[in-house]
Formats: structure tokens, C-alpha cells, sequence
């Protein structure tokens, strides 16, 4: 295994933390509504969803420290936010306590979906950026795994206390994560573009490629640094109006499938569904998401960005519709659990494994780390109200559509078509691409 590589695993834990923390929560929905006898609206604020308010600001500010500081400190940093949101959930004793730790871990997934794909990028040649920066969404999907997996085995473990070991353990990763990190290096354009340090770049850049083309690509890093020098770090200029469209897009249509109203509530969905053990099926979500992104990992510098968004999204409307009509129909609970096996299996091959790496691809460097921030906020913003406003409808009580969920699922089928015409008519294909290249073809200097 080659340096590349092994650098890109590492970081890529992070992407671990960030699946088991985002869905861990699954597991402590019914006994944290149980234990603190809080409104649907309150429940979905303070206990289901104020984690991912955490990430909208961790995915708001984590551009800032990655720039000043650099993106090994700030990957580091990131880690110690896990951990000491696992043992102060695990711990808290009232939901506004619970609610401030799980807003920390909250920080620290929104700054890891900026700064971890946005770093293996940095390190990473056209030829193989598409996979290297996927293993990001590999070990997110392997997280959402372990974590279900580990709710199912500790569901019973404690008594009412379960879900408190369902939170805690998430500190053995984090705390192995931290000691990781440090053997990674700074990034070469950081060094360059931030730091100014041409002979510490040109170390990495030759593990990276041979020495020859180390050479030619610090030049090209230089010359793209050379020719903005005057321009100020602002994402938010005419001239970005494409990159931004584009991350506004791919992340609006990530969250519109519907995918965390599933991996947040699937427990409470299987139920529904008349499903006799949630949390089993629960896994069975979480292994077919893992399966299924490894074969996106396999096809996204071969088929590429674009064409995955396509066949995803055909899945997605074929998966939600068939569970839209077997809810309304009240069909077998059979077929609404294998329609969610397509749907993750749509998600994993074709917007799961293809956001982080099309959001990390389309900014030039200067302004990469704000332009992460920016499409990584809307993706969380978006994750967050719909993670908010789910317990309105989905509620058994109080629920709009407590009774019966079809139209949620229908809607979000709707959403789904409109993403398909976007891959089909405005998405550009990025793989293949070098980072500074893609920035002449995306980016009209005026």
C-alpha cells in the first residue's frame, strides 16, 4: 500500500466517527422520548436533530482553521470533538445537557465533511482523487453500520440505560483516531498557498508522484496562486457562480432523497411498516449501504461523477414510489424492506459516494476550503430541518401522517426526478480532471 493511500485511509476515519455519530442516535430516539416525556417538536429539536445543528456550524467555520491552521491540525481538533461528545452524551442527565454534547459531536461532523475529503483531495493525483477521496464515504457508510450493528447487540445490555452505552462507545474510535492523525502530513497546496513553504510541499509532492512531476505540479500550484494574489478568498463572486450553483445542487439533492429521514428514524419506519425487529432491519440498512458504496468506490473514476448521479437517481425513484404505494396499499412489510435496500443501495452507488468528491473537486484552490464550507452548510442546513420537522409528520400521536407515511416518501420521489434532470442537463463530469485544470474549465476569469 502506497503512501497516498494510507494517508487517505487515515483521514478517512473521520468519515467513520461521522457515520456512527449521525446515526447512533437511532438507537436513543424511543428511550430519550420515554425518559424525558418531551413534545414531538421539542424531541426532534433537543435530542434528534441538534446534532446536525452542530454540523451546520462546524461545516460554516471548519474552512476558516483549515486555512489558517492547517488541515492536519484541524482533522486533529475534529477528533477531540468526538470524543468528548460520546462521554458527555453518554453521561448527560437532562436533554439540555444531552443536547450540548450531541451539538459538539454535531461541530465536529460538519468540520469533518469539509476539511477530510478537501484534504485527501490536496493529496491526492486526477487519476485516482475520484476513489481516494470515496474512502471518506466508504468509512461513513462502514460507521452507519457499526453503529446500528452496535445498538442491536447493546439494546437490552443495560436495562434503561442502554442507549447511554450506544452513545459512549463511539470514544474507543475517536480516541485511536487522534493518535492516527498525527502521523499524517500538512497538505502540499496548504504549504504552499498557506504557509509558503515550498521545500516542506515538495517532500510530500514527491511521495505523491515521481520527481518530475512533483515539480511540474508545485509550479502549477504556484502559477494558479501567482494569478490570483490579488483576489481576496471570498467564494462569493460572480466569477464562482458555477462552482456555487453546483454545490448548492448536489447537496440540496442529497438530502432531498430522503436518505437521513431513513438512517435517523429507521427504526421507527421498520416499526411502522409492521417490521418484528426494527433494529435488525436497521442493520440490514447498514450493510447494504456498505456493500453498495463499495461498488460505487469501484465505479467513480471508471463510469464517473455524473454518470453514478444518473443511475442513482433512477433507483431512488423507482425504490421511494414502490415504498410510497406498498405504505398507502398497506402491502407486505417485505416488499417496503426491500423497496429501503434499493433506495440505500441508489444512494450509496450514486449521491453518497459522488457529493464529497464533486463538492471537494470544483473549487480552485485559494478559495476551496470556503467553497467546502459553503456546499457542506447546505447539505447540514438542510439535514437538520429535515431531521427537525421529521417527528411533525412521522409522530404516531401528533403526527400529520402518523397513521400512514406515504406521502413522505412520495415527495421525496418528486425531489428525486428533479435531480435527475439536473445530472442529465447541467452537471459537468469532473473525473479525470486535475484540480487546476478543472478550475480553467469551471471558473470565467473576467
Amino acid at each position: 500500500m502506497n503512501k497516498t493511500t494510507l494517508w487517505s485511509i487515515v483521514v478517512a476515519v473521520a468519515g467513520f466517527l461521522f457515520g456512527f455519530d449521525t446515526v447512533v442516535i437511532s438507537g436513543a430516539n424511543e428511550p430519550t422520548l420515554a425518559l424525558w416525556n418531551l413534545s414531538p417538536i421539542n424531541h426532534g429539536l433537543f435530542i434528534m436533530s441538534m446534532a446536525l445543528w452542530g454540523t451546520v456550524i462546524g461545516a460554516i467555520f471548519g474552512g476558516i482553521p483549515a486555512d489558517k491552521f492547517g488541515r492536519k491540525k484541524s482533522l486533529f481538533w475534529i477528533g477531540v470533538l468526538f470524543l468528548v461528545s460520546a462521554l458527555g452524551s453518554a453521561i448527560a442527565q437532562d436533554p439540555y445537557s444531552f443536547s450540548f454534547f450531541r451539538f459538539i459531536g454535531g461541530v465536529g461532523v460538519g468540520a469533518s465533511s469539509v476539511v477530510a475529503p478537501m484534504y485527501i483531495a490536496e493529496i491526492s493525483s486526477a487519476k485516482n482523487r475520484g476513489k481516494l477521496v470515496a474512502l471518506y464515504q466508504f468509512f461513513l457508510v462502514f460507521g452507519i453500520l457499526i453503529a446500528y450493528f452496535s445498538n442491536a447487540l447493546l439494546d437490552g445490555f443495560y436495562g434503561a440505560n442502554d442507549w447511554r452505552w450506544m452513545l459512549g462507545v463511539e470514544a474507543i474510535p475517536a480516541f485511536i483516531y487522534c493518535v492516527l492523525i498525527l502521523k499524517v502530513p500538512n497538505s502540499p497546496r496548504w504549504l504552499t498557498l498557506k504557509k509558503k513553504d515550498d521545500v516542506a510541499a515538495i517532500e510530500v509532492l514527491n511521495i505523491i508522484y515521481d520527481k518530475e512531476e512533483a515539480a511540474i505540479h508545485l509550479k502549477e500550484i504556484k502559477e494558479e496562486s501567482l494569478s490570483e494574489k490579488n483576489n481576496s478568498t471570498s467564494v462569493f463572486k460572480k466569477k464562482y457562480s458555477l462552482p456555487l450553483i453546483l454545490a448548492f445542487l448536489i447537496a440540496f439533492f442529497n438530502q432531498l432523497s430522503g436518505i437521513n429521514f431513513l438512517l435517523y428514524y429507521a427504526p421507527t419506519i421498520f416499526e411502522r411498516a409492521g417490521i418484528a425487529d426494527p433494529m435488525w432491519a436497521s442493520v440490514a440498512i447498514g450493510a447494504s449501504n456498505l456493500i453498495f458504496t463499495m461498488v460505487g468506490l469501484s465505479l467513480i473514476d471508471k463510469l464517473g461523477r455524473k454518470q453514478l448521479i444518473i443511475i442513482g437517481s433512477i433507483g431512488y425513484i423507482v425504490s421511494l414510489l414502490v415504498a410510497s404505494w406498498a405504505f398507502k396499499t398497506e402491502a407486505s412489510a417485505s416488499i417496503i424492506m426491500t423497496s429501503m435496500i434499493v433506495f440505500v443501495a441508489s444512494h450509496a452507488i450514486g449521491s453518497g459516494a459522488v457529493i464529497w468528491v464533486f463538492i471537494s473537486e470544483i473549487f480552485p484552490n485559494h478559495v476551496r476550503a470556503m467553497g467546502n464550507s459553503f456546499g457542506c452548510s447546505v447539505h447540514w442546513v438542510l439535514a437538520a430541518l429535515i431531521t427537525l420537522l421529521t417527528p411533525v409528520f412521522l409522530d404516531k400521536e401528533n403526527g400529520y401522517f402518523g397513521d400512514n407515511p406515504w406521502p413522505i416518501f412520495a415527495f421525496f420521489a418528486g425531489m428525486m426526478v428533479l435531480q435527475l434532470l439536473f445530472a442529465i442537463f447541467i452537471m459537468p463530469e469532473t473525473n479525470g480532471i486535475s484540480l487546476e485544470d478543472l478550475k480553467k474549465k469551471l471558473i470565467k476569469d473576467k
